[in-house]
């Protein structure tokens, strides 16, 4: 009977949260048991978004959200249609957590604060009478007959697994004893490193509007990207490395990409914009008049890069070293040799594969009575809150235990 009801979640991240929350909300009479194998709950929502929790992303078309995911966009273009980014603010509103949104779409609590979406959820856990358990890693799960499971010895009737991305296949070889099959994990949303380049001296500066692309395939993605010391970052090169993530583990992380650094396509128009200037500034430094939005700094970079000398002025730009400019201002070469995760937030792509999951319910097709939520699942996002998105609603989803 209702009342009876147990339920275990296994994650105390955010799919597992709110997964236990649904639950609850749910399944009122059902005692829900939340299981974290660490000291600390919600880890991952803590350092998100440099401590401020990019809680989700003002897209609120299911249909357009779905496109910011790799893997899974199929699946949770239906999961949307019962919970989606909309949904997510009225949740968080309605429980005292105003969001605002950025520029770029992202989403964050008002207060800059990871604290404040940490303190709302735990105090919804604890307004619902959700049991939370610390340091209780998840020993033996076994099913039972005709129904139900022990987990660490002790009987539930449901079970929700959150556990998150693994870095290693061995870390989901218990869900594959159960009968399910993984797609092995490699690294999601992680920069670009490029020993002994020289560009890393602009550590620090962001080129607002390119165009990165992975030379010998079809991988390309537009927006800033960030210098660093290591190599490049920012928003292009982790949606790259988010869309490539099988390939370029396939090939150790070893490339060349090729770069627009002003974003137009028509070398034509380039061209153009470069006569105007030569006619508009003809006596002027080229060094002191840049055509494009370009930071400066990064502006004496290229022209060093193309051999045209700083002090010349553009009438004295001869046809020769218009064409290097232009060829450098559009395909820039760069070899990468390895990588270096984003931040402290460890995404991957991979895990259980998605054929086994039904998503209207997110309940396992292998062993019936399991349910998936969050990174666990082979779902992954670009940056910009839609892996927080994916692991708020399949973890509602996952709740309902439908």
């Amino acid at each position: 009977m209702e009342g009876a009801l147990k339920v275990a979640v296994i994650g105390g991240g955010a799919a597992g949260f709110f997964a236990a929350l649904s639950a609850a909300k749910h399944h009122p009479s059902a005692h829900v048991v939340l299981f974290e194998k660490t000291a600390k709950l919600l880890s991952k929502v803590k350092i998100s978004g440099g401590g401020r929790c990019n809680v989700t992303h003002h897209c609120f078309s299911p249909s357009v959200l779905s496109r910011h995911y790799p893997r899974g966009g199929k699946e949770l273009k239906k999961a949307f249609g019962t919970f989606q980014a909309s949904d997510t603010v009225a949740w968080f509103e309605s429980r005292g957590v105003a969001l605002k949104t950025e520029g770029d779409g992202r989403m964050f609590p008002v207060t800059d604060s990871s604290q404040t979406v940490i303190d709302c959820l735990v105090r919804e856990a604890d307004r619902h009478g959700i049991e939370v358990r610390l340091q209780s890693p998840v020993q033996e799960l076994t099913p039972l007959a005709p129904d139900g499971f022990t987990l660490n010895g002790e009987r539930f009737d449901r079970v929700v697994v959150a556990t998150g991305g693994s870095p290693k296949r061995e870390g989901l070889a218990w869900l594959e004893a159960l009968g399910h099959s993984v797609a092995p994990p490699v690294p999601s949303l992680f920069t670009f490193n490029m020993p002994g380049a020289d560009i890393t001296d602009l550590m620090g500066v962001v080129v607002p509007e390119a165009r990165v692309r992975i030379q010998g395939t079809k991988l390309v993605q537009d927006g800033p990207v960030l210098i660093t010391h290591w190599g490049m970052s920012g928003p292009a090169v982790l949606k790259l490395s988010a869309w490539g993530a099988r390939e370029l583990a396939e090939r150790n992380y070893e490339f060349s990409v090729q770069v627009n650094w002003i974003g137009i396509a028509n070398e034509a128009d380039v061209n153009a914009t470069i006569d105007d200037t030569m006619q508009d500034m003809r006596k002027k430094k080229v060094a002191n008049a840049c055509p494009f939005e370009l930071p400066r700094k990064f502006w004496a970079y290229l022209l060093e890069r193309a051999d045209v000398q700083a002090d010349a002025v553009w009438v004295d730009l001869g046809k020769k070293a218009k064409n290097k400019l232009v060829n450098t201002l559009l395909n820039d070469v760069y070899d990468v040799r390895g990588k270096t995760t984003f931040k402290e937030e460890f995404v991957t792509c991979g895990g259980v594969s998605l054929g086994e999951v039904e998503f209207a319910t997110m309940q396992s097709r292998v062993v019936p009575g399991i349910y998936f939520a969050g990174e666990v699942l082979d779902v992954d996002g670009v940056t910009g809150g839609f892996n927080f998105q994916a692991a708020w609603t399949t973890g509602f989803l996952a709740g309902r235990l439908a």
